[in-house]
């Protein structure tokens, strides 16, 4: 069947295609195991506690950990509908793109991914900085990214961090020193071409 999507902002997107989904077409879904409105509120949860998280400096740690337990609960509540909708279907392919979800798919070769699109720097403090970035609109499926880092006047750059998710909060950042960030798409295919340039004097 379809792979459930590994990264946050996939996953949102196909909560709310199921949502809209069970809501539109109840006598296709007569019965999921969780109802539309229950995952409304799992989503809203999960919303509220990654813009706690984001917002959060001080608490960060504690924030994010909040917003991954929320994800959490979403991401088991959607797999018991979606293995109700696949149950009641019989797999058709049709009938489950109502919800946003789809049948099996033939394998097919996999391409590097494209290129990252609109890295920025969203906040920063002493000693850290949150960048998020949007996903590459072509080339083959994100596996993860590679962010580097470099020191302007230096030019060599190096590998400071990877994330699964189109987002980072990078810590131990040296102060008073003027970087320069860009992050790198990979899959097994191979790499991206670099996003992006980003700045930050910490």
């Amino acid at each position: 069947m379809a792979r459930f999507p590994k990264r946050e902002s996939d996953v949102a997107t196909l909560a709310q295609d199921l949502i809209a989904g069970l809501t539109a077409h109840a006598t296709e879904f007569p019965s999921p195991p969780v109802p539309p409105d229950e995952l409304q509120t799992a989503l809203a949860e999960y919303s509220t506690a990654r813009e706690t998280a984001i917002v959060g400096t001080a608490s960060a740690k504690q924030g994010i950990d909040a917003k991954d337990e929320a994800l959490d609960r979403l991401v088991d509540l959607m797999k018991a509908d979606l293995r109700y909708a696949e149950n009641t279907t019989r797999g058709d392919d049709g009938r489950l793109q109502l919800l946003g979800w789809g049948g099996r798919r033939s394998p097919t070769a996999s391409d590097p991914p494209g290129q990252v699109r609109t890295l920025e720097l969203l906040r920063e403090g002493p000693g850290w900085v949150f960048l998020d970035w949007k996903e590459p609109g072509e080339g083959g499926p994100v596996s993860a990214y590679k962010v580097q880092r470099r020191e302007r006047k230096d030019g060599v750059w190096s590998d400071v961090g990877t994330a699964v998710d189109s987002e980072i909060t990078l810590t131990n950042q040296e102060a008073g020193v003027e970087f320069e960030y860009r992050v790198i798409a990979l899959n097994k295919a191979g790499e991206s071409v670099p996003s992006n340039i980003v700045r930050a004097v910490l």
